[in-house]
């Protein structure tokens, strides 16, 4: 609006007292000129003087003069130098350096810089048109300073000679010419009309020639523009009088008007010219020539026929460099003097599409968060095409599926926008090409790449192969030994891609997780601090955690489940039955009258060890002096028994070395020292007899109840096995959708060999509920010591063994059996039945 008032009064102060009605017209105008304008429009005038006031740019584009440098305020003249520059202080825009507008435009009718005003936070884009205004600065200039003219005294009057006018650099009112002639008494000056501008200056022929009177004639043609203070231009004419040949050449048209293709090939015809002279002989031959001041650049390009007339191509016609030339020739008889016709041929060139459009890519905003909102600006992009009409129309397009698109800001000014999210584990980089299009016919077109890079941010978790794994460690290790490594990976970059472990802290029993175990932060090595005690702690469940190094950091955890493996590392302990047997010593009475196969005594002892280490057997060692000894001990039962009837010649008193070893490697035994008395009284083999007797009874119930057992222990394992076949074939068979099963089975590590029977075996089941999580139903240990609530880990380990209603229950059961006898015993007691 400023600007407007600006011109307003500039204009109203040049002309003075003239009407209202024509200010008020102006008025309108203006008006109506910035209503519709959808950029700021200045103007100043060429030649300004340094520090010369433009605009208020920062007001007109509304933008605070305290944002101009947080805003990152840049000034782009398109390639324009720094003719203007804004003063960030008060955001005025000024003149920094000298504007010719003939520099600028040259003869163009409009001449303005475009400037585009970027600032950022947010990013906007404003453009600035900046009219440059003429001023009178060039003077008219002549081709020559002297024009040397050869007229026949001959001439009739009225007789025409045509002159080169002067040009001028100027634009309108400024490059508007006025010729005066200096005072002669022979010749007039024929000046064209407006509409005529295509009939040359001349000289008219007012009163006859005479040779011999004046032989020379000195003329001066001044022309003066119309500017203000107004420019001058002379050329001197010197006009020598000839004698003779009285017919000059004569054209049939004074002009031809042709047109020509741009880019055409050398050769190629253009127009044939025809003049005639009505004398005869030498003086009726007629030699075709371009006139003697016509540019070089037209002779360059064309050439003509001196005898035929015939105009051709010879150089390259470009429609950019030139949309018409105005060819001057004249035909020039062989008289003597010779006499000369004079003609105008304007060759129009006609554009062709033979420029494809240019892209330039002009500012990056790179990389590319993969968060950026839509919208967010990438590139801006500009395009121009030196056609004109349909062979300059351009249109712009981005190749398909990439998350971008154009979006058009003014005429030819594109800006790279984001259209769609972006996933940088999916694609990293894109390289975007841009295709410009022209309407011409063949369309001409060209591309541009951008390479758009994405910027990573931390929107992906650490993630484990397995929600959780399961390892076997033997126990005793060593403390500090490697049990297992977990990895997890993150999808993410750089740092958002780092990922360190942790243990999930928790209490195991009356002790931290973290004496037992830790974790390496970066590699994810999981230690026994300490040695592990199968007796101790069957299963060590914990949580590692794995958690990246972004901002916010992400992470997940995974279930490690430590099942710690026997070993052999406990002796049999010897089971006393009473107290005040001796110290280490088993005694008993027995009678001599007992018959062979009496038991007499039984060795009773346990071991801590699980499986095979805890397997007991039971051996006799032999009699020192190699003496036959009357008693036997059961292999797996610990009885000892006679292996015949005692008679009178046994020795009264009777010890026994049972060593008791169990089936590790290597086996651990311990010894039990048996005394056995013999006793002879006449009570004794009625005792004996009635002990023998009740012995005989409850061995006999004894054998019936454990058929009784082992028949209800097979039904119970077939109705067991049974269940699992069937559970599987159903659950193998029902859909995936099916049901809500908890994890997966864990994966199994095993980080030692583990022999057949030489460690606990274990099965375990994972019974999956339509209605409910996944629970631990079964937990079969066979044979194993697992530990009774109440152990050292009493937190309740989800590991342990639960019957069918979800309670923690303790009925695994050990079988010892021999070839006569079985022994039925509760292993949480660990006791003697």
């Amino acid at each position: 609006m400023k600007l407007k008032y600006q011109v307003f009064e500039m204009l109203y102060s040049s002309r003075g007292d003239q009407g209202e009605r024509d200010l008020l017209l102006l008025f309108i105008i203006l008006t109506a000129w910035e209503t519709g304008s959808s950029q700021v429009h200045y103007s100043v005038l060429e030649e300004a003087k340094h520090g010369t006031f433009v605009g208020h740019i920062a007001q007109d584009l509304r933008l605070e003069l305290a944002e101009l440098v947080p805003r990152l305020f840049q000034l782009d003249s398109k390639g324009r130098g720094d003719l203007l520059e804004v003063n960030l202080q008060n955001g005025i825009l000024f003149v920094n350096s000298r504007i010719d507008r003939e520099e600028l435009c040259g003869r163009s009718a409009e001449c303005s810089i475009h400037l585009e005003v970027i600032v950022d936070r947010p990013l906007q884009v404003f453009h600035v048109e900046v009219e440059v205004k003429d001023i009178n600065d060039n003077p008219p200039v002549f081709p020559g300073t002297q024009r040397n003219l050869f007229i026949a005294e001959s001439r009739p009057l009225d007789s025409r000679f045509p002159l080169e006018g002067a040009s001028d650099a100027d634009i309108g009112e400024n490059a508007l010419l006025t010729y005066r002639l200096s005072s002669s008494e022979y010749f007039s000056l024929d000046v064209p009309t407006t509409d005529q501008q295509v009939k040359p200056l001349g000289l008219v022929l007012r009163k006859p020639l005479d040779r011999e009177e004046s032989p020379e004639l000195h003329l001066v043609l001044t022309a003066t523009d119309r500017g203000k203070p107004e420019l001058t231009g002379t050329v001197q004419l010197l006009v020598k009088v000839l004698d003779a040949n009285d017919n000059a050449p004569a054209f049939d048209r004074t002009l031809y008007a042709v047109k020509l293709p741009e880019n055409v090939p050398n050769a190629t015809f253009v127009i044939k010219l025809n003049a005639s002279d009505l004398d005869e002989g030498l003086n009726g031959d007629i030699i075709y020539s371009f006139s003697s001041d016509v540019s070089p650049d037209i002779k360059f390009k064309f050439y003509i026929d001196p005898l035929s007339g015939k105009i051709i191509a010879i150089g390259h016609i470009d429609f950019e460099e030139s949309k018409a030339y105005k060819i001057p020739v004249e035909a020039i008889d062989k008289g003597l003097p010779p006499l000369a016709g004079h003609c105008t041929v304007l060759v129009e060139v006609v554009d062709t599409n033979d420029f494809a459009p240019e892209l330039i890519i002009k500012t990056l905003w790179l990389p590319v968060k993969e968060d950026a909102q839509l919208g967010t600006i990438i590139a801006l992009i500009s395009v121009i095409d030196r056609d004109e009409g349909a062979n300059g129309q351009v249109t712009c397009s981005v190749m398909p599926h990439v998350p971008f698109k154009l979006v058009s800001t003014f005429k030819n000014y594109y800006s790279l926008v984001l259209d769609s999210d972006l996933d940088r584990e999916r694609v990293a980089n894109y390289e975007v090409v841009v295709t410009a299009r022209d309407a011409g016919s063949p369309s001409l077109w060209a591309t541009a790449s951008v390479s758009v890079e994405v910027a990573d941010v931390n929107d992906n978790a650490p993630a484990f192969a397995h929600p959780e794994y399961t390892v076997l460690v033997k126990e005793n290790n060593p403390p500090g030994c490697h049990i297992f490594t977990v990895s997890a990976r993150d999808a993410d970059a750089q740092e958002n891609a780092l990922v360190s472990y942790s243990l999930v802290e928790r209490r195991v029993g009356e002790r931290a997780l973290s004496s037992y175990v830790s974790v390496h932060a970066e590699s994810g090595k999981v230690y026994a601090l300490q040695p592990l005690d199968h007796e101790e702690l069957e299963l060590l469940q914990f949580q590692v955690s794995a958690r990246d190094a972004g901002v916010p950091p992400l992470g997940s955890n995974v279930t490690l489940q430590v099942f710690v493996l026997d070993e052999n590392d406990n002796a049999p302990a010897l089971l006393l039955p009473r107290p005040g047997g001796g110290a280490g010593a088993l005694s008993q009475l027995v009678a001599r009258s007992v018959g062979a196969g009496h038991v007499v005594a039984k060795v009773r002892a346990v071991d801590a060890d699980s499986g095979y280490n805890a397997w007991l057997s039971y051996e006799l060692q032999p009699v020192a002096g190699g003496a036959r000894s009357p008693f036997r001990v059961g292999l797996y039962t610990g009885e000892i028994s006679t292996t015949r009837a005692l008679d009178e010649a046994d020795a009264p008193r009777h010890r026994l070395l049972v060593l008791v070893k169990d089936h590790g490697e290597p086996a651990l035994t311990a010894t039990a020292t048996v005394l056995l008395s013999l006793e002879d009284s006449g009570q004794a083999p009625k005792a004996s007899s009635r002990a023998s007797t009740g012995a005989a009874g409850a061995e006999a119930a004894l054998v019936d109840v454990n058929v009784y057992l082992i028949i209800a222990i097979c039904a119970v394992s077939s109705l067991l096995v049974l269940t699992l076949l069937l559970y599987t074939a159903l659950r193998c068979s029902a859909p995936s959708s099916e049901g809500a099963c908890g994890p997966g089975k864990p994966t199994l590590v095993y980080s030692s060999a583990v022999g057949s029977w030489s460690y606990s075996q274990q099965r375990r089941q994972r019974v999956c509920s339509g209605e409910g999580p996944p629970k631990t139903d079964l937990m079969a240990f066979s044979p194993s010591l697992p530990p009774c609530p109440g152990s050292v880990d009493g937190s309740g380990d989800p590991q342990a063994s639960l019957d069918s209603s979800g309670k923690v229950g303790c009925s695994n059961i050990l079988f010892f059996i021999d070839d006569w006898h079985l022994e039925v015993a509760n292993t949480s007691q660990r006791t003697d039945a």
